[in-house]
């Protein structure tokens, strides 16, 4: 008796360290593709910072592709992205060939997710479904042609505004306070109302289709700091087809990319349109409204 119960407990022993090794080396659940290469802005820098935080989750599986250099022709950028759940845009530049343009569409469309950071928001104005994904949009001839300014007055309206202007532009870099919207989104939930974001451009007069979307976030865009006196969109979610889109209007150098405020949204947007929710909790250095925060970078 008193052998097999040793045998039994042995057995327990046995099963439970199998059962919590399965789970320390479970593999991350979602592929993330991101595409990089060409932009006015450092992706070379950039690219690594956000892999690394979207790694430390233990969420998601990186790829990194580089498109040719900008003297470069892009006839034979014809990525696939199937196996993928996330691509993630760091990219401005050439466009991109038709048949890859498609894929992305299809790839969106059929449930698959995507990542828009900072001057990602620029590229290509004149693909019609690109600028449907990612709501808003600035700089390279937008115009009213392309839609509305969408901003918050100070009665905390909501403003679609079709004045005649050019789209994209923003003031000196400063640390500015970020005003959630939409508290119970998941991806917003449990973040303070109000907290302040390291120093990084703050892009406002943003233009586009803005159908299909949530702002889930907004800034002030101060005329102190030559901006628009308005309460413009930061932080989007948007859908096209089956696919959810994230998009985050912040992120233009490395040490933006190092708040945790963006880290978090980084990696909780990410986690979103992949799968729809967010698992991920609130860290507990997540800055204030009066007190940014980040992180070393090393």
């Amino acid at each position: 008796m008193k052998k097999n119960l040793t045998i039994l407990l042995l057995f327990i022993a046995l099963f439970a360290l199998n059962a919590s090794t399965d789970i320390i080396l479970a593999p991350p659940k979602w592929k993330v593709l991101i595409i990089d290469g060409q932009n006015n802005h450092k992706w070379a820098i950039t690219t690594p910072i956000m892999k690394r935080y979207l790694e430390e989750t233990g969420l998601f599986k990186i790829d990194v592709l580089t498109t040719p250099p900008k003297d470069s022709s892009l006839d034979q950028f014809l990525p696939s992205f199937k196996g993928y759940d996330v691509v993630l845009s760091n990219y401005n530049g050439k466009s991109w060939p038709r048949q890859t343009e498609l894929a992305l569409e299809k790839f969106v469309s059929k449930g698959g997710g995507l990542v828009i950071i900072h001057a990602a928001d620029n590229s290509f104005p004149y693909w019609k479904a690109y600028n449907e994904m990612i709501g808003l949009g600035g700089w390279e001839k937008r115009t009213e042609k392309d839609g509305p300014y969408v901003y918050y007055n100070d009665k905390d309206e909501l403003i679609r505004d079709n004045t005649p202007g050019p789209g994209g532009h923003h003031g000196s870099q400063h640390e500015f306070v970020i005003k959630t919207r939409m508290q119970e989104h998941p991806i917003m939930k449990g973040l303070p109302e109000e907290w302040l974001h390291t120093k990084d451009e703050l892009y406002d007069l943003m233009r586009g289709p803005a159908v299909n979307m949530n702002i889930l976030a907004t800034a002030f865009s101060s005329k102190d700091q030559k901006g628009t006196g308005r309460h413009e969109p930061s932080v989007l979610t948007l859908q096209y087809g089956k696919g959810k889109i994230f998009h985050n209007m912040m992120g233009h150098e490395d040490y933006s990319m190092h708040c945790v405020g963006f880290i978090t949204l980084l990696q909780r947007g990410t986690e979103w349109v992949a799968s729809g929710k967010v698992t991920q909790t609130v860290p507990e250095d997540f800055p204030t409204k009066e007190k940014s925060v980040s992180r070393s970078g090393k």
